[in-house]
């Protein structure tokens, strides 16, 4: 029988999900065509993830660092 202790510290050896943004939401932070984005997808520029209906996903992790890298660089 599960109890509500053993429910929560299950849920608490989970691994956090990783946040998933859009084409367009990476293009917004980037100010640019959601299309740019795909292109540097393919580029290698940015890790694409695809869900089950074939669409591309981005890590928002790897955005960051990348916006990151992309400031500094024009600054």
């Amino acid at each position: 029988m599960r109890t509500a202790v053993n429910e929560g510290e299950r849920m608490s050896r989970l691994p956090d999900a990783e946040v998933l943004l859009t084409p367009k939401e990476v293009a917004a932070r980037f100010h640019v065509n959601p299309k740019t984005v795909t292109r540097w997808a393919k580029a290698g520029k940015l890790t694409p993830i695809r869900t089950l209906g074939g669409h591309r996903r981005y890590r928002e992790s790897e955005v960051l660092e990348s916006l990151r890298e992309y400031k500094e660089s024009t600054n």
